[in-house]
């Protein structure tokens, strides 16, 4: 029994090569359209034209064509957020925990320059360490006290000012440092808080001794004053003035209806009432 092969489907070599051509432009297609989001921008890297493009700026937000031999790496601009916890020493040698947040974003203009030296990772190649080494420098210049209570603020700033000058060609913005949190071995916080806690009720003590001593002296000054104008009054009250003081009440005295008679000229030369009801 003879049995007959099936012919087999065979792509025409030209219709095969036309799918591969279309597949090719299609992928560049794609890749020839970068859209870039709020808040980012763009660094334009030629292949065949010198690399990373400096001397312009970086493709900013919206839709953009390029030739699909070149790549376009996408920057967030907008200001972001490290959070580290790290463990220093202070003055005397004395290990502390120490949380901080710092807020970066790279710098705009010079984004090109820095994805050619730095690339993306420019947050574990700069910020990371340039936070830890400020940190470590400032911290070490107090003693456990001022960081735990007063000196914190001061803390911030220098640290900041510290990563800045680390950082000040480098391409990225340092906006600020933030001392979260001063984490202390217990025997030291302890210590800490008691003594703090001794200057506060010494400043209390201290604020009512002054206090007292404000109110006696008010007190001595009206005293004074008191006794500044009885002195003042008994020098100025001869016998005259006393005499015509009492004619003048006896006779508003004798005005009164139960008055009788009125002797005037009598002992001292004061006036008499007689004859009351």
């Amino acid at each position: 029994m003879n049995t007959r092969r099936q012919p087999e489907f065979q792509l025409p070599k030209a219709s095969f090569l036309l799918i591969i051509i279309g597949i090719v432009v299609i992928v560049s297609l794609l890749k020839s359209f970068v859209t870039i989001d709020a808040g980012e921008a763009g660094v334009l890297w030629k292949r065949f034209g010198g690399g990373v493009v400096i001397d312009k700026p970086p493709l900013g937000e919206g839709f953009h064509v390029v030739a699909p031999w070149n790549e376009v790496q996408v920057y967030e601009l907008r200001q972001q957020e490290y959070y580290d916890k790290m463990k220093v020493l202070s003055s005397n040698g004395l290990d502390i925990e120490l949380d901080a947040t710092i807020w970066f974003q790279p710098e705009e203009k010079n984004l090109g320059i820095l994805h050619k030296t730095k690339g993306v990772s420019y947050l574990e190649r700069l910020v990371k360490p340039a936070l830890r080494s400020a940190t470590r420098e400032v911290v070490g210049r107090y003693t456990p006290e001022e960081i735990y209570s007063s000196k914190r603020g001061v803390i911030q700033i220098e640290i900041l000012d510290e990563i800045q000058k680390i950082l000040s060609d480098q391409y990225v913005q340092i906006n600020k440092v933030l001392v979260r949190d001063v984490t202390l071995p217990p025997t030291i916080k302890t210590a800490i808080e008691r003594k703090l806690k001794q200057e506060q009720e010494a400043l209390e003590y201290e604020f009512r001794l002054v206090k007292a001593e404000k109110e006696a002296e008010k007190v001595r000054i009206e005293a004074k004053g008191k006794a500044d104008a009885n002195r003042i009054l008994s020098a100025s009250l001869t016998d005259k003035i006393l005499r015509d003081k009492g004619i003048d009440a006896t006779l508003q005295l004798s005005q009164s209806p139960n008055a009788k008679v009125v002797i005037v000229g009598g002992k001292d030369g004061m006036p008499l009432i007689l004859g009351n009801n």
